[in-house]
């Protein structure tokens, strides 16, 4: 039995084929640059890569080819004995705590999260109209970033902005990024045997978020009602003065389109160096520059006050870990911030740090006051386990 993974985006449909049980991706693929003169399909099966450039018109366009490619590549899923369709859908808002079957009123209410999701939602509506059409018999479920979420306390959930105004307008930290936060978390205490764990998670790539977890439950996370706020991304700022809207508005003149897009893409590390790949960024600082020099040093200096803001929180920290793309593979970012909490006895192995693994690992040394972790995520599996767990 297997259910299939749906991420859409704007402009891309991310893929997997995952058997749930056994946490095997069986075939995965990317179909890119929906709806441009030159669109790309990349499907993969059984060690073989299967590219093809030609234009892609729209989302339905782009899933009838995958179809297309599962019959003719493999494997075929009409022996694939899907039992789900599962969708990524990021901002659920106080509506969903858990997966979702997705029907007419489900599908709907996504729609009317469109304005607290306006990046993300149209593109997931997009993806899971065209797969309700094209796997008609088989369930769709939406599993929401925000889930993880949703039971926030009161004093971590609630901005201190006019009562009336935030809930007529919805206005509320959300997160996101909670199906990885999810996962990772629960792995940890399943790996450590233990449930009542006060828990750090650091999930760092192109997004980056941190989230605080007691006993299996999230606390806190930096994200709020949009994934603008908290870390330093790729592109996006993370926490910054909301009155840095009005003086751009009002003394250059910007527009709030034009205030999204430079607050949403073209900041972060982008803005500070011109690069929002953490690679390029290393690649900068190792040749001298000054700006990415500075720029690693701002990453590094809103993580470290993070872990500090939510350890106090929690009172106390017994495993902070490191996931995603940056944080599961560039040891010496996690070495810099490591470093930084040395002070309160934080302590790493400098070795384990630098071997590359996809395994699960410990890298603090056994005198270190805080047990740190890398936990590869695995976003795919997650919805493919909860989408299985619904429909069983």
């Amino acid at each position: 039995m297997t259910v299939l993974v749906i991420n859409s985006g704007s402009s891309s449909i991310k893929y997997q084929l995952v058997d749930p049980l056994s946490g095997e991706s069986i075939a995965s693929g990317l179909v890119e640059r929906i709806g441009e003169t030159t669109g790309h399909y990349e499907h993969s099966y059984a060690g073989k890569v299967t590219d093809i450039e030609e234009p892609v018109a729209d989302h339905g366009a782009g899933l009838r080819k995958v179809i297309e490619l599962f019959n003719t590549v493999g494997p075929s899923l009409a022996d694939a004995h899907i039992k789900a369709i599962g969708h990524r859908v990021v901002q659920g808002g106080k509506y969903f705590n858990k997966a979702t079957v997705i029907d007419d009123a489900v599908a709907d209410r996504i729609r009317q999260l469109i304005p607290l999701g306006p990046l993300h939602n149209p593109a997931h509506l997009k993806g899971i109209e065209v797969a309700r059409e094209l796997f008609q018999g088989i369930p769709n479920v939406a599993v929401f970033d925000t889930a993880f979420f949703q039971d926030l306390p009161a004093e971590a959930a609630t901005y201190a902005l006019d009562r009336a105004v935030a809930e007529k307008y919805e206005i509320r930290r959300y997160g996101a990024h909670g199906t990885s936060h999810k996962f990772v978390s629960s792995r940890v205490s399943e790996l450590l045997g233990r449930h009542d764990l006060k828990q750090i998670v650091l999930h760092l790539g192109n997004g980056a978020s941190a989230s605080a977890v007691v006993a299996g439950h999230a606390v806190d996370t930096s994200m709020g009602l949009t994934p603008l706020e908290g870390l330093v991304m790729g592109g996006r700022t993370g926490d910054i003065d909301p009155a840095a809207v009005f003086h751009l508005q009002r003394v250059a003149g910007m527009s709030v389109e034009e205030v999204d897009k430079l607050f949403n893409k073209l900041s972060g590390l982008k803005g500070l160096t011109g690069e929002n790949d953490m690679r390029a960024v290393w690649a900068m600082a190792d040749q001298g520059d000054v700006n990415a020099q500075e720029a690693l040093d701002i990453y590094v200096h809103r993580i470290v006050h993070y872990v500090g803001a939510y350890t106090a929180e929690m009172g106390g920290l017994d495993v902070l870990t490191f996931t995603a793309g940056v944080g599961e593979n560039d040891d010496r970012l996690r070495a810099k911030v490591l470093d930084r909490l040395a002070a309160f006895g934080v302590a790493y192995d400098a070795a384990i740090n630098a071997e590359r693994s996809k395994e699960p690992r410990t890298i603090s040394t056994v005198d270190s006051s805080v047990r740190v972790m890398v936990v590869p995520t695995n976003e795919e599996l997650a919805i493919a386990r909860e989408a299985m767990e619904l429909i069983n």
